[in-house]
């Protein structure tokens, strides 16, 4: 196989390193950038286009998977390999049908995480130590959706993806934030806010703030801390 172009996208500087050093040490393997944010990681895939990029779903600015659906909609080359902490059949399924190339959780082993790296560098798509080909991997997200009893194609789908503000807002409504003070942190108006929230409720298939916040936990799609709200003020 011919050499290998990656980018490496994850916001903790300690396991980021540890994956540039594990994947320095293979010859085929050339890291060409990192970053420790979506929107960064994000220019950094348009200018080299890479053939991989190993992107944390849970990322400032934008996650991993609405890094995922941006090169997926720019036609960018680039395969994504998202990397997580929670293994969730739920966030498994939007991975693979927002585009991913795999999704692997963070307790990989090197040596795992160097040939998943080769086979999806080689068009395969990988799912924790599953390999797949584009048709079986049609049916495992056929056979996975209806397991957990969900429509996927439904215009109100759970997980069709939020917009970059309406991540913004659904990061301080964990925070247990009014309307009124995310209007002022963000410079526009209550109702804005409100049109917000309200569509973030309806993409992700529930009826309160409480329970936006609970989903957007479990699925580590947002951090439970202040230091956003305590730099601003």
């Amino acid at each position: 196989m011919s050499e290998i172009s990656i980018i490496i996208i994850d916001d903790h500087p300690l396991f980021r390193q540890g994956v540039i050093d594990t994947l320095s040490l293979e010859s085929d393997i050339w890291i060409v950038a990192q970053a420790a944010n979506g929107e960064d990681g994000f220019e950094l895939i348009r200018e080299f286009r890479p053939m991989v990029a190993v992107v944390d779903v849970n990322l400032p600015e934008m996650n991993g998977q609405q890094l995922t659906r941006r090169v997926v909609s720019e036609k960018l080359p680039t395969r994504i390999m998202l990397l997580t902490a929670y293994d969730d059949i739920e966030q498994k399924i939007h991975a693979m049908r927002v585009g991913a190339a795999a999704y692997c959780t963070k307790d990989i082993l090197p040596e795992d995480l160097v040939k998943n790296i080769r086979l999806i560098a080689s068009g395969i798509f990988v799912i924790g130590d599953q390999a797949y080909d584009n048709t079986s991997l049609e049916r495992w997200v056929a056979m996975q959706s209806e397991g957990v009893g969900r429509s996927y194609s439904d215009p109100g789908e759970p997980f069709q993806p939020l917009s970059s503000r309406e991540m913004e807002v659904l990061s301080y409504v964990t925070q247990g934030m009014s309307n009124k003070e995310i209007a002022l942190l963000l410079g526009i108006s209550q109702q804005t806010v409100k049109n917000h929230v309200t569509s973030l409720l309806r993409k992700l298939g529930v009826e309160d703030r409480t329970q936006a916040a609970i989903y957007a936990i479990r699925r580590g799609w947002v951090r439970v801390y202040r230091t956003d709200i305590e730099s601003k003020e």
